[in-house]
């Protein structure tokens, strides 16, 4: 799956998720959600004819260990994860789910720590936080090969065109007054 739009709305409330249900958004990201609600809230996406990706580190109630990836994969069936966590990564290769491996870019020795687990896990995609440093975007970008998602502290128009001109595929927000869904 390739992005085919720049902006993805990353939700944390129910009322923006079923307002993204009406919209043009082909994406959803389900940033936090509990348990009990995340294969209901997938379903309502995926009949509305969204892809939902759904961030397993912040889902209320689920461990993302094998167990957890399981039920995932064979029950919810989101279209994409997201994690910081390499092993999620590896699991939802298993599942044929799309994979984005989050980064936090800390300082450097984060940065070629992250290289290297990116190299480990081949995921689709690299989700970089903060998404507000069109330098690192740019270097992390060459350096692994894979394609970029800025994410964190994206906060105006300004911040999402300056990760776009600096090679992100997309951006993720949970800024509502950015979500415009242009492709």
């Amino acid at each position: 799956m390739s992005f085919t739009q720049t902006v993805l709305p990353a939700v944390k409330k129910i009322k923006d998720f079923e307002t993204l249900l009406e919209s043009d958004t082909e994406y959803i990201i389900l940033l936090e959600s509990r348990l009990g609600l995340l294969r209901k809230l997938v379903r309502l996406g995926q009949k509305s004819g969204k892809k939902v990706l759904v961030h397993v580190d912040l889902i209320q109630g689920l461990k993302a260990d094998d167990y957890g990836m399981e039920y995932l994969g064979q029950e919810v069936k989101p279209d994409g994860v997201i994690s910081t966590r390499g092993h999620v990564i590896h699991q939802a290769k298993k599942y044929n789910i799309l994979s984005v491996q989050r980064l936090f870019l800390i300082d450097s020795q984060a940065i070629e720590h992250n290289v290297k687990l990116v190299q480990r896990t081949e995921p689709d995609y690299v989700e970089v936080l903060p998404g507000v440093l069109p330098g690192m975007i740019k270097e992390i970008k060459e350096r692994i090969g894979v394609p970029v998602i800025a994410g964190g502290l994206v906060r105006t128009e300004e911040d999402v065109e300056q990760a776009l001109a600096s090679g992100a595929s997309a951006v993720s927000t949970s800024r509502t007054d950015l979500w415009k869904f242009s492709k």
